[in-house]
């Protein structure tokens, strides 16, 4: 499926549900992905993307952002501690807030910053064990500790479980949102980005649906 292809669905899908054209935005995710693709929707016009891992964007991005104009990057894997002030300097969102520990490294650093990148809340809406996130039950109280460390959340995150119908997923995730004050939402992939616009969302994470299959040879 090309980026056109793609573009054409999610407008679609914001028409079908009454929602302003460029409401939901694309993150291209381009983690693993070899660089000949990047650049070739790059070259397409394409300008937000995604990447789960803080070195390989490192590695990848400043010399990008060189060579193309308003090219915006999001962190959207899972963050490590040690990794939170280069991700700092190389993102422009940070859509994986999970823990205490990470919230309070963040603040710090931002304190010395003096700026922060957007940031979104992942929360674990399937309460699975081995996911990261926020707890729903633990959502309300770990925003407002946030909010009072000066971190400007901006909405929050989820990746419902696989296999699972996401709608419930979403739709949770909305609500959530709604009850905080939030207006980010960051939900839905490949796969069910359409149903996440019909609840909300404010930007879809598509990989390999763009870029093709990943290699992690």
């Amino acid at each position: 499926m090309s980026l056109a292809e793609i573009t054409q669905r999610i407008r679609a899908a914001e028409a079908a549900h009454g929602r302003a054209p460029g409401a939901a935005q694309l993150i291209a995710v381009s983690k693993v992905q070899p660089l000949d693709r990047v650049v070739a929707v790059l070259e397409a016009g394409h300008r937000l993307f995604g990447e789960n891992y803080v070195q390989e964007a490192a590695g990848k991005w400043p010399d990008l952002r060189a060579r193309f104009s308003g090219v915006a990057v999001h962190m959207i894997g899972p963050l490590q501690t040690n990794k939170a002030k280069l991700a700092l300097e190389l993102f422009d969102a940070i859509h994986s807030v999970d823990r205490p520990s990470l919230a309070e490294k963040l603040a710090r650093l931002v304190q010395e910053r003096g700026s922060c990148p957007e940031l979104f809340v992942q929360v674990n809406t399937g309460a699975e064990p081995q996911k990261a996130g926020v707890l729903p039950g633990d959502l309300d109280a770990f925003i407002a500790a946030a909010r009072a460390m000066d971190l400007p959340v901006g909405g929050l995150m989820c990746i419902p479980p696989e296999g699972q119908d996401a709608t419930p997923h979403f739709k949770a995730l909305s609500e959530m949102a709604t009850r905080n004050g939030l207006h980010g939402l960051s939900m839905g992939m490949s796969s069910d980005f359409e149903a996440a616009i019909a609840h909300g969302a404010t930007h879809v994470r598509v990989g390999s649906a763009i870029f093709g299959a990943r290699s992690y040879a």
